[in-house]
């Protein structure tokens, strides 16, 4: 029968008993689920995504997600910031992020819709992971203000997605709902209509680097400087 020890053969493992115990396993997000069951290396690029987002907004006050999904990864920010807002467009998601939600790492999770307008409060940072690839092209420049005015004059934004050129590469499920896929040029030319100050970033796998954008099969950009601060 599984986890049927006490205790393990090294005693610097018995924490993963005692907190199996303590707390029972912890269940994978709704998204997660699928990628971990369909696609288990997706889960490295994604958390991967994450991992930048933290590194670039440590320390900062307090962070707004925009399209979390099922937060999976939002933990990994959380870590690196005083305080964090996940947002989702879905009820669905936000309902199983607020099920899953640990006290450990708490963040408030609530629904909202960015082409409706601005989240209320001053952030001073803000993300979207895999989220502009699903904004018609017409809707685009709303989808973005709405989110710097959400921003501080100071506030940072990150947005990430998969180049126009990885979708050759792609699976039909990968696709799926992508309508708006950048380059790296595209994503340098919609951040600097609403930011002063841009870095754009390419990334293979699970790799963020500054090499040929036609060659990337992501790419992030970096944002501050709101224009209308």
């Amino acid at each position: 029968m599984p986890h049927s020890k006490s205790t393990t053969r090294e005693t610097q493992y018995q924490r993963s008993i005692d907190l199996l115990k303590e707390k029972g396993l912890t269940p994978l997000g709704l998204m997660t689920n699928q990628a971990w069951q369909d696609d288990p290396k997706h889960l490295l690029f994604t958390l991967s995504r994450y991992k930048f987002v933290a590194k670039m907004l440590a320390g900062r006050n307090h962070v707004l997600e925009v399209g979390c999904a099922d937060a999976f990864g939002t933990r990994i920010v959380r870590q690196a910031v005083k305080g964090l807002t996940a947002t989702d467009f879905d009820p669905v998601f936000v309902k199983d992020v607020l099920a899953r939600m640990d006290p450990k790492w708490p963040f408030d999770c609530k629904f909202h819709d960015m082409l409706a307008g601005p989240f209320p409060g001053t952030f001073d940072g803000a993300y979207a992971l895999d989220v502009i690839e699903h904004i018609p092209p017409e809707s685009e420049q709303r989808f973005v203000s709405n989110i710097a005015r959400s921003l501080g004059p100071q506030g940072v934004l990150i947005l990430g997605c998969p180049t126009v050129e990885s979708q050759a590469h792609a699976s039909p499920p990968s696709k799926a709902g992508h309508v708006n896929c950048k380059t790296g040029d595209g994503m340098r030319a919609l951040l600097e209509r609403h930011f002063h100050n841009v870095f754009v970033f390419s990334m293979n796998d699970e790799v963020v680097h500054t090499g040929y954008f036609p060659m990337a099969h992501y790419v992030i950009g970096l944002a501050c400087g709101r224009r209308d601060a």
